[in-house]
This record gives structure tokens, C-alpha cells and sequence, in this order.
């Protein structure tokens, strides 16, 4: 109870409703938190209000920033509370909507269990796209520079370096909401392994850069 009081968490209480036909308001900034969600989140149940928990690397504090206000965008008013795990910082929230807006929420890990969205969210995410890409590539995926040196014919040498993007998660059916969306912006993408999407043509790293770029 002490630690409740202390850090603003929640008392137990009776658990309300969530409203069952709840869509965002804001669109945009849920297709933005779907994206983390589905990457670095979880939901727990066991307080008296469903728990919307996002661990983010604390190396980028404008992404933590961003997912912090997205959650407070997609439901106003809700206190977000930070706290600091080795190498992490994880937002957390306590809202019934959270079972409506992620029907994705499941025992186990995400890997482990099927994960599609519903016909609403699709609606969502395909009038925009970017914004769930950027949410994916925040919680799961970076920018990279690749370099690489080639001997020239006549001697010498050559340094050649290109930006590439890369997706990684270990649950095929979030890759595959990660390429879909990819394919919607004409955004040419290829599997460098089982786990990882790698972006490297010139154009679609372009686009990709319009609106994500480095993680800061």
C-alpha cells in the first residue's frame, strides 16, 4: 500500500468496464502506440485496472518521450508513470480501455501466440501507415550506417557506406504486420534472417527517413 501511495499507483478497486465499442480519437498517435505495443509492450491484469507497460531502451529519451505522450493522446487525461530498469526505462499506465485498444493482449509471450489485427486497427493503420512503422522501428528496430571496403582493379582502396534500416522481432505475425505496411508506402524491404527485416534500397530508406530517421 505505502509503495502505491508513494510512486501513484493505484489502490485496488473494484475493476471497471471497459467500453466495448471505444475507438481513438486521435488516430494517428494510436497507430504510433499500436506500433511500441506490439513491439516493447504487455498488458497485465492483476491490478485493479488493466496495466499498459512499455519497456523502452533508455538510450533514446525523445522515443520514451514520444510513446509517453502518444499513451496520453490516445487516452486523455491518463497519468503515465516512468520507472528506471537496468538499461530500460518502462512506461506505465493504468486505463480498462487498454483491453479494447490491444485485443492483441494474451497469456505468453507474443512469439508464442497469434497475433492479428482486428478489422478496426487495420482501418487505422493503413490511413496510417507511417505512423505505425515509426512505432515499430522505436521499440524494435534502428538506422544503421553499413560500410564496407572494396580493392579497386588499378590499386587502392575504396570505403563505400549506405544507411539501412532494420526491423527485428521474434513473432512472425508482427513482421508480417511490419512488411504490409512497408508494401502499402511501396517500401522495399527483404529477410536478412529468420528474425530480422532489413531495408536497403536507396529509395524506400528515403521515404523511411521523411518520417523516422535516427532514434534520438
Amino acid at each position: 500500500m505505502n509503495r502505491w501511495r508513494r510512486k501513484g499507483v493505484p489502490t485496488r478497486q473494484p475493476l471497471l468496464p471497459a467500453p466495448p465499442n471505444w475507438r481513438p480519437a486521435k488516430p494517428g498517435p494510436y497507430a504510433y502506440l499500436l506500433g511500441a505495443y506490439l513491439g516493447d509492450g504487455c498488458l497485465s491484469t492483476g491490478w485493479s485496472q488493466p496495466e499498459l507497460r512499455i519497456s523502452l531502451d533508455a538510450a533514446y529519451p525523445n522515443v520514451i518521450n514520444e510513446v509517453a505522450v502518444a499513451i496520453q493522446q490516445v487516452v486523455p487525461g491518463l497519468r503515465v508513470h516512468r520507472f528506471k530498469r537496468p538499461g530500460t526505462i518502462e512506461l506505465q499506465a493504468w486505463s480498462p480501455i487498454w483491453l479494447v485498444a490491444f485485443p492483441q493482449h494474451g497469456p505468453d509471450k507474443k512469439h508464442k501466440r497469434r497475433i492479428e489485427l482486428v478489422d478496426w486497427q487495420r482501418e487505422i493503420t493503413h490511413a496510417h501507415p507511417r505512423e505505425l512503422l515509426r512505432g515499430l522501428i522505436h521499440s524494435d528496430g534502428c538506422r544503421t550506417v553499413n560500410r564496407f571496403a572494396v580493392d579497386l582493379p588499378v590499386g587502392g582502396r575504396r570505403v563505400y557506406a549506405y544507411p539501412r534500416y532494420f526491423f527485428s522481432n521474434l513473432s512472425a505475425d508482427i513482421r508480417g504486420i511490419f512488411t504490409e505496411h512497408c508494401e502499402l508506402l511501396g517500401i522495399r524491404w527483404t529477410l536478412s534472417n529468420p528474425r530480422n527485416i532489413s531495408i536497403s534500397h536507396r529509395r524506400s530508406v528515403a521515404l523511411l527517413d521523411e518520417f523516422i530517421g535516427v532514434k534520438t
